[in-house]
């Protein structure tokens, strides 16, 4: 009986259809015998450096060239080569035969890997989860495209669905999102320092812990405790302030109450500044999933601009335009392959501070953030707005809805508890090129006579 293995080589060498299929998946290192190994590695390199398929004939002649190898190697490999013959097995059983031998070769080599990084004292045994993860990951991309006339039903059906969101607890923003973050996205808030950046991170990372959902809050600007404080104060009701004169007693019915109204989680982690990337994220997220069993449903990182990229090095010669805007492609490619929303914030330039038309030219550093984010949106904060308790919204970029409709808007603002809150809809009378509907909007007016911009 033929093993997988002399199976797999024949097909690669007589199903053209099977080659180009698995040929990218398949590692030489998945073969235990030399001879085996010695005929892949010719059918690979001669794919890759002529774009067709080996023939019987010129595998014999590079077998037979094959210079790292004993001449019994040799011999047993053009043997095993002459054995091959189109047999016409089925597609579908092929794909998924091996498949299945590609992951279960590439978990036994990362097992017999995590073994001697373990026995080896001077190894880092914090790469084992990665590896391990890795290698349960091994498996075929059967999407190959999508047939624009052939996929219609596929295309219906997904115009149908309802894509899974994770909502605000904020009127406004569910209004210009359509309902709420969708996963794979990144959605950055622009904001000059003090005005609530941070704040806006942590009051929707509870809003979404209420939702019985997971959120992972990354920090390199301040440390977890604070991160901890602020969430205390918007969950558990109490002024920021007074959190440390709450009794243990008291702090723990709090807490425990908390518990009660959600099923989800929250985790805090934080790194010290401009020294993690999405390498070490990646890394946590494994982490997470392996000794907690956690997994979350959205990430925050506080913030974007002191992240590091691990395609560059911090201190190189790279600019700042290539290396935040490397830094935010990682983020949202973190966020595709977590399938999750990524939120985080960015700072203004010294002319956007204080501004209040904050515009996308404002953003500090590097234009191409907001090139690559999918939602972006100031937080405009200015004298008038914070006696009224209040801070405005710019829409700025979105990929989610018309830019246009509801692009200025206010929500409320406890500093004191680290909440927003929607404000009633006569605070957003006689906002300038507000974009909102003038059905919705009452003709009550403040007594400041509303605000413009």
């Amino acid at each position: 009986m033929d093993r997988i293995e002399t199976t797999v080589l024949s097909n690669l060498v007589y199903n053209e259809k099977f080659c180009r299929k698995v040929l990218p998946f398949i590692k030489s290192e998945y073969f235990d015998n030399k001879p085996e190994r010695i005929i892949f590695d010719i059918v690979s390199e001669f794919v890759m450096n002529y774009g067709k398929m080996v023939t019987k004939e010129v595998l014999y002649v590079e077998i037979s060239n094959y210079s790292d190898a004993s001449d019994s190697e040799i011999s047993e490999a053009s043997n095993l080569a002459n054995s091959f013959a189109d047999n016409n097995s089925d597609y579908q059983w092929l794909l998924d035969s091996t498949e299945s031998w590609c992951r279960d070769r590439a978990i036994y080599l990362a097992l017999m890997e995590s073994i001697q990084i373990a026995d080896d004292s001077t190894q880092n045994r914090d790469s084992i989860p990665h590896i391990l993860t890795e290698a349960l990951a091994v498996s075929f991309d059967h999407n190959i495209g999508h047939d624009y006339l052939q996929n219609y039903e596929e295309r219906y059906e997904y115009y149908q669905k309802t894509e899974d969101r994770i909502e605000f607890d904020l009127e406004y923003f569910n209004k210009i999102t359509k309902g709420g973050l969708p996963n794979k996205t990144l959605n950055i808030a622009l904001a000059g320092t003090g005005v609530g950046k941070s704040l806006f991170m942590c009051h929707v990372a509870s809003a979404v812990l209420l939702q019985g959902r997971n959120v992972l809050y990354i920090t390199m600007e301040m440390a977890e405790e604070k991160i901890a404080e602020r969430i205390d104060a918007n969950l558990l009701n109490v002024d920021i302030q007074g959190i440390q004169n709450l009794s243990e007693d008291k702090f723990k019915t709090k807490v425990s109450n908390l518990c009660k109204k959600t099923q989800g989680s929250l985790i805090i982690k934080e790194y010290p500044t401009a020294t993690a990337h999405v390498g070490h994220f990646k890394t946590l997220l494994s982490d997470l999933a392996l000794k907690k069993s956690f997994r979350p449903d959205i990430i925050f990182v506080d913030y974007l601009n002191i992240c590091a990229s691990s395609r560059y090095r911090g201190n190189g010669s790279i600019n700042s335009y290539s290396y935040i805007k490397s830094i935010a492609e990682e983020l949202r490619g973190l966020a595709v392959e977590t399938s999750v929303p990524i939120v985080s914030a960015t700072q203004t330039t010294r002319s956007g501070y204080g501004s209040s038309d904050i515009d996308l030219t404002d953003t500090s550093e590097s234009f191409g953030l907001p090139a690559t984010a999918d939602l972006m949106f100031a937080l405009i904060s200015t004298d008038e707005l914070e006696e009224l308790g209040q801070i405005m919204v710019k829409q700025l970029k979105n990929r989610y809805n018309d830019l246009s409709v509801n692009k200025r808007f206010v929500v409320g603002i406890d500093r004191s508890k680290m909440r927003l809150y929607d404000c009633e809809q006569s605070a957003q009378n006689n906002i300038t090129d507000s974009g909102q509907d003038e059905s919705e909007q009452q003709p009550v007016i403040n007594k400041f006579g509303g605000l413009k911009f």
